[in-house]
């Protein structure tokens, strides 16, 4: 098998807190790699630390100790414009207020590289719809992005980080407030992308029989570790049973999901 392309990689990575009584730390000594052509997921419980990793992952934070690499490059040494054209957030909070179009958000992606006038030049003309295309959203571009559903909406999010054309594309929660339906269709889309574009997609999920079923990789949160691994090698090694203090919740390694014992 040939040598993964790795585009982000950790060293020696401690994440936390520092505040006025000391260091707070949630996990240390990660050694990650996240290469190119993958769907990776984050799982974990409530609380455990997902977004503190995300965000030290995506340079908003600083670590405690540890360096994040992004193509080759300490994360922190990047300046902000550099920044977003190798890497690509999409975020679960609301959007303000406005009557942008579909065409128009997906087009903001295009914002690290056109110059000051924000003029869109043919190359980002074509590197937008291509991601309309990737999407398949062509029927929704005319529609102000408020007109659309939830589960809409968040494709159209995905297209902009296309749009955006960056090694990696980090996704918080992405599925957060859609029913199973779109659940399903949201992964299975991040699954085609990370394979059709060579991309490497990182995402934060509760879904975790889902992500067990469609990820490539996934960077497993305990309180005792963080572990990365392929799912099948991770439900050998008992990681998931690990996950939830919950008595009657466990983890069946024949079915691949959680379950409920008889109460």
């Amino acid at each position: 098998m040939a040598n993964k392309t790795n585009i982000l990689s950790t060293s020696d990575l401690s994440i936390g807190y520092q505040s006025k009584k000391g260091k707070n730390t949630i996990a240390e000594n990660l050694n990650l790699n996240l290469a190119a052509g993958q769907l990776i997921s984050i799982v974990g419980a409530n609380g455990i630390g997902k977004s503190t990793l995300l965000r030290t992952l995506t340079g908003i934070q600083k670590p405690l100790s540890g360096t994040v690499t992004l193509n080759d490059k300490d994360i922190h040494h990047y300046e902000p414009l550099a920044l977003a054209q190798n890497l690509s957030l999409v975020l679960t909070e609301k959007l303000p207020p406005s009557n942008l179009t579909v065409f128009e958000l997906i087009a903001l992606g295009r914002q690290p590289y056109t110059n000051w006038l924000g003029k869109l030049s043919a190359e980002d003309l074509e590197k937008i719809n291509q991601a309309i295309g990737l999407t398949h959203i062509e029927h929704l571009i005319d529609k102000k992005h408020h007109e659309i559903s939830d589960g809409q909406l968040q494709i159209v999010l995905i297209a902009r980080a296309l749009a955006q054309d960056t090694a990696l594309i980090i996704l918080d929660e992405p599925t957060t407030h859609l029913d199973l339906f779109h659940k399903v269709s949201v992964f299975k889309l991040l699954k085609k992308l990370s394979q059709e574009t060579n991309k490497c997609i990182l995402f934060s999920t509760h879904d975790i029989d889902l992500a067990i079923q469609l990820s490539d990789e996934m960077i497993v949160m305990t309180e005792n570790s963080v572990e990365q691994d392929q799912p099948c090698n991770l439900i050998t090694k008992g990681i998931f049973d690990t996950l939830f203090k919950e008595e009657s919740l466990f983890f069946d390694k024949e079915k691949g999901k959680f379950s409920f014992r008889n109460l």
